[in-house]
């Protein structure tokens, strides 16, 4: 009976795992079904052939089985690169096509359209989460982390966006399937929502707004600020002095705070997605493609070449540190995380490595700037005041007398970089969707543990060393 036992085939096995496990899954976003990580190629993902778009690796599919892992940042290749084949569809003349089926683009139109979505709504972000941060950041505050709203308000979006439905309804140019609805509607949702994932708009709102509105990166730096007691309290001009178990408190306040608003702030904008159903409005194909992805091109790229213009010009010097260079680099950190997620996210089943990495490289960037703009000489003034040689050997590097202007100026480039360039490389926003869809809640724990715990203890050891040994100086542009 023993050696029976012991030859039970290994799918029997793999069933009874899956139903001893089912009870701990992580409840769906949706109320309606549970949308699968990983969909069979549809139609509008084949090749004329009949073959998918993408080969994935057959090896790594056969070990995941169809616990595949849903990947926010990761989106298949776009059905647009597919070749246009000779059917009587195509030697129809362009009178008798259907208006609604229009050609398809070109595989350099529809990288140069996602390309141009980052670059917008990463700037857009930027503002935004910028803008926000002032808002909330005044005297009296309940709560003192200006990035924590930013963070909600880019998960409540992030999951609105998840559950639509009518937004991108005609994906790449189909007609709404009204009666595929309602006859299936959970295999239609789930053909949808993996459709949807490779359009250039979808990507910008997702990818680019809402991963540059939310900053993890900002979230571990104000969870260290925390421990240190040097989180800025603008109800009080000075620092009161605390305990270490209040200083452990206030980190455990962060962290929880942090992640459990963003988590529900997910759940919140999915069902104002099913509550607003009837309401949203559904954007017409031929009007994306023909006109709205074109100016976005000018849009995108004509911003950020003019952010970088007013770098170097600006019209008020306090700009550069306040927006200007964070603009400057929030396209850059956009896009190594979206082509960083798009490599790595595939590597490891249930643990997208892709978020992960660059979650963690641009904490560690952030905390590197942080502590370089808050040493004398480099982003703060000498504590012993600033003396101008004879030799004129302290003569700022960008001209004039005033010897302070080329610390205001890296000043400045140092916050740019955390605002922008860290800012839109790290995300809170995908982080909470993919805790959310890893399809077992066991997957989630250790896949949010692990970033917050490696990123918490990458800042202790790189922020720490400065604060705890010579001290942190205040930095000249804030």
């Amino acid at each position: 009976m023993l050696n029976r036992s012991l030859q039970m085939p290994q799918e029997t096995v793999n069933e009874t795992a899956e139903k001893v496990d089912e009870e701990h899954a992580v409840a769906p976003l949706s109320e309606v079904i549970a949308q699968r990580p990983v969909d069979p190629p549809t139609d509008a993902q084949r090749q004329p052939d009949g073959a998918p778009l993408y080969q994935p690796d057959r090896d790594r599919d056969k070990r995941q089985g169809d616990e595949s892992l849903p990947l926010a940042e990761l989106v298949s290749e776009p059905p647009a690169t597919r070749e246009p084949t000779t059917t009587r569809r195509e030697q129809l003349p362009s009178q008798a096509r259907p208006p609604s089926e229009l050609l398809p683009l070109s595989s350099f139109a529809t990288k140069l359209y996602t390309i141009s979505y980052l670059i917008f709504f990463a700037i857009f972000g930027t503002l935004a989460r910028l803008g926000l941060q002032a808002l909330t950041f005044y005297p009296g505050a309940p709560i003192v982390t200006g990035v924590l709203w930013a963070n909600f308000g880019g998960c409540l979006l992030m999951g609105f966006f998840i559950e639509d439905r009518n937004l991108f309804r005609e994906e790449w140019g189909h007609p709404p399937r009204t009666g595929t609805q309602s006859s299936d509607q959970g295999g239609w949702l789930k053909k949808h929502k993996d459709v949807k994932k490779s359009i250039p708009l979808y990507i910008g709102l997702t990818t680019g707004f809402c991963g540059s509105f939310t900053s993890f990166s900002s979230f571990m730096r104000d969870a260290f600020l925390a421990l240190s007691n040097d989180l800025p309290d603008p109800s009080s001009g000075s620092r009161l002095d605390r305990n270490r178990g209040d200083s452990f408190m206030a980190v455990v306040a962060v962290l929880t705070l942090t992640v459990c608003l963003s988590i529900s702030a997910l759940y919140l904008g999915a069902h104002l997605a099913l509550a607003l159903d009837p309401l949203i409005p559904i954007v017409p194909f031929h009007f994306t493609r023909n006109i709205l992805d074109r100016v976005v091109v000018l849009l995108g790229w004509g911003c950020w070449v003019g952010a970088v213009f007013m770098s170097i010009w600006p019209p008020k010097n306090a700009w550069r540190g306040e927006v200007v260079f964070a603009i400057v680099f929030a396209p850059l950190g956009c896009l190594l995380r979206f082509y960083l997620s798009l490599i790595l996210n595939p590597r490891i089943a249930y643990f997208p490595l892709g978020t992960f990495a660059v979650n963690i490289i641009g904490t560690g960037i952030l905390g590197m700037c942080y502590d370089l703009q808050h040493v004398a000489g480099i982003g703060a003034e000498s504590r012993t005041g600033w003396a101008v040689s004879p030799s004129g050997t302290n003569r700022s590097l960008f001209g004039g007398e005033d010897p302070l202007s080329s610390i205001l100026v890296s000043c400045q480039v140092l916050q740019g970089v955390m605002d922008g360039f860290c800012g839109c490389a790290t995300t809170v926003s995908t982080w909470v969707a993919e805790l959310t869809s890893l399809g077992r809640r066991r997957f989630a724990y250790q896949y949010g543990g692990a970033s917050m715990a490696v990123g918490f203890g990458l800042l202790v050891v790189l922020m720490g060393s400065v604060r705890w040994g010579r001290g942190f100086d205040t930095p000249i542009c804030t």
